[in-house]
């Protein structure tokens, strides 16, 4: 029964020297190619032929020539140069962009608007780079954020919550202001502006539970308690339920410009209310040249 061998380690940047050496058939040519001395080469072989146990090169006047052991490690050492220049190019196009992923999770409203724009823009400058989306509400798409499963997520928060956000890097993108959605024929229809207190005695389409939970906190301060009738997330929902005469919301901007109004009008509400939109990641991943590309197309897609 063979016993068992311990595997000889062995440094791979001395491998590299001695298949410049077997490449170039000297020392001196070697040297040159590397841009060394010759000891410096002859020294880093000796190394290797001590950490391997047997000697790789015959040396003579007439310069040297590779044992059998040096044959075969030269083969290998030819594959392993292959596979660093693969790598360094692997490396090199994701550095330029020429290859690369970025996962990104957003909430529906900016998933209609904001990063499609963004995609669009990333697609013409560097049409290697995927960018996968996953459509989530914020809480979802936080929890994503920290488990690794995606690298950036868009999120909003309401002016009136207080949420921490310590574990993640955030960016302020913008301010969603949101207005008052009314049926045509409603009395103020025609008015640029309502307040909250102009709509107590109304029926009112709320949406998900975190945006029924703002508007029964901005209702409380106006001093009235919403009559809640009907409960969606789909914003054309909710703005055919308006249209239709069966109550009014409020809605953002960015949810209006995903699903443009049909039969319904909408006002500035006083005083203002809105939602603050932010970009978050892990921290040091804007390091990443295809996540700091991603930041700054959203950037754009929201000036634009």
């Amino acid at each position: 029964m063979a016993r068992d061998q311990a595997v000889p380690e062995v440094d791979p940047r001395r491998l590299l020297v001695f298949r410049t050496v077997g490449r170039a058939g000297s020392m001196s040519a070697a040297a040159r190619e590397l841009g060394w001395t010759a000891p410096a080469v002859s020294q880093q072989l000796k190394r290797l032929e001590r950490d391997l146990g047997q000697p790789l090169l015959l040396r003579s006047a007439r310069g040297i020539r590779l044992t059998e052991a040096g044959q075969v490690l030269l083969r290998h050492a030819d594959a392993i140069a292959a596979r660093l220049g693969v790598a360094a190019e692997e490396l090199s196009a994701l550095a330029d962009l020429r290859a690369g992923r970025v996962r990104l999770a957003a909430f529906p409203s900016a998933s209609a608007t904001l990063v499609p724009r963004a995609m669009r823009q990333l697609a013409e400058r560097f049409p290697e780079l995927q960018v996968r989306l996953t459509e989530a509400d914020p809480a979802v798409a936080r929890q994503l954020l920290l488990a690794g499963e995606v690298d950036l997520a868009l999120l909003f928060a309401y002016d009136e919550e207080g949420e921490s956000f310590e574990d993640l890097v955030t960016l302020p993108l913008a301010d969603d202001p949101i207005r008052a959605v009314l049926p045509p024929g409603h009395p103020r229809a025609a008015d640029p502006e309502v307040s909250l207190a102009d709509l107590s005695d109304e029926q009112w389409v709320a949406g998900c539970v975190r945006c029924r939970t703002h508007l029964m906190e901005c209702a409380a301060v106006a001093g009235f308690t919403p009559d809640i009738r009907h409960v969606t997330d789909d914003y054309v929902v909710t703005q055919t339920l308006v249209a239709a005469g069966l109550g009014v919301a409020l809605l953002p901007e960015l949810a209006l410009a995903a699903a443009s109004p049909s039969h319904t009008v909408t006002a500035a509400l006083v005083p203002p209310q809105g939602r603050r939109l932010l970009l978050a990641h892990a921290p040091g991943a804007e390091s990443l040249p295809s996540v700091a590309e991603t930041i700054a197309a959203l950037l754009a897609a929201v000036s634009g």
